[in-house]
């Protein structure tokens, strides 16, 4: 495994990580979880990023129990705040109050003392960002956190609250984390330019595509019972992934992976990470083998002859 420092910051996080959103506490009994996060540390991931919203709490709690065994200044913790946790009007969005709830929710359900990166997990147009980073600022301050980032903010608001936060004396996000893949890449023109700028990394989701670059969806045929695609509590974001123009060039990929010594899954991985400015690609596995496959892309050594075909693929 190879380590990248998160955004300008000293710390490195793992190139890929392990994430919970469909899994942890949810999919996945706490046996399951336990030997899918023992593999991903042992592969040398550090880097495990959940939220407050993940089936509610449960993916914390899980996620807790998973690595209440491990050397705490072994991990790199992320979770997040932003979504709904109850009907009361103020559990939710960014304000301070919210903040400040939720990290010690998240806390409590985590069993730690601190998490090192804490996340708004959407902009909150309902919310001055003054208030958002002051309130990220008191929790770095009093030990809750040690970083904070972003999750799919718009370059103006990462630039605004990065302003912010120098005009305040505060402490800036380091970090945002926003959907990134071979078929997604809206965060080229702005959103990586802007962070470069001021210094922000992308720990990226979805690198897979939901699981579309990993080859398994065939064009003409249903969706092989068990993944994520034939279920419908967790397709919900797929339904313009699985035409078949899209799964046509995705299996047009597989040769090329073949030829560059990679899975379909690793090459899409490592097309993330040619980026200097991802600083970590977040998986998704519910078993072992699929993070001892994805934790492969890490470190790979790909030519940009190959990039040139990937390019041609998915634009014909």
């Amino acid at each position: 495994m190879q380590y990248r420092r998160l955004g300008r910051t000293g710390v490195k996080v793992s190139e890929v990580g392990l994430g919970g959103w469909l899994t942890h506490g949810r999919s996945l009994v706490q046996e399951s979880t336990d030997s899918v996060v023992t593999k991903a540390f042992d592969l040398g991931v550090n880097f495990f990023d959940t939220a407050d919203v993940y089936n509610h709490g449960e993916a914390e709690v899980a996620l807790g129990k998973s690595v209440k065994e491990l050397r705490r200044q072994d991990l790199f913790i992320a979770t997040k705040c932003f979504f709904p946790m109850s009907d009361a009007p103020n559990d939710r969005g960014n304000s301070r109050k919210h903040t400040h709830e939720s990290i010690d929710g998240s806390l409590r359900r985590l069993k730690m003392d601190y998490v090192d990166l804490y996340q708004y997990h959407r902009f909150d147009p309902d919310t001055p960002i003054e208030e958002s980073v002051r309130a990220m600022d008191d929790l770095i301050r009093i030990g809750k956190v040690l970083y904070w980032g972003v999750s799919l903010w718009p370059a103006e608001a990462i630039t605004e609250a990065v302003q912010i936060a120098r005009s305040m004396n505060c402490c800036p996000p380091v970090s945002n984390q926003p959907v990134y893949n071979m078929l997604q890449r809206d965060i080229e023109p702005s959103v990586i330019p802007t962070s470069q700028k001021h210094g922000l990394g992308q720990v990226v989701f979805s690198p897979l595509a939901q699981g579309v670059l990993t080859g398994k969806y065939k064009p003409g045929q249903a969706a092989p019972p068990g993944t994520r695609a034939s279920d419908d509590s967790s397709n919900t974001f797929m339904g313009w992934l699985m035409t078949d123009e899209t799964l046509t060039k995705v299996q047009k990929l597989v040769p090329v992976a073949q030829e560059a010594g990679l899975t379909l899954a690793q090459l899409a991985l490592a097309w993330c990470l040619r980026q200097e400015n991802v600083s970590s690609v977040i998986i998704g596995a519910t078993r072992p083998e699929q993070v001892e496959e994805n934790a492969g892309a890490s470190g790979a050594q790909v030519s940009e002859d190959v990039w040139a075909r990937i390019d041609q693929v998915l634009q014909s």
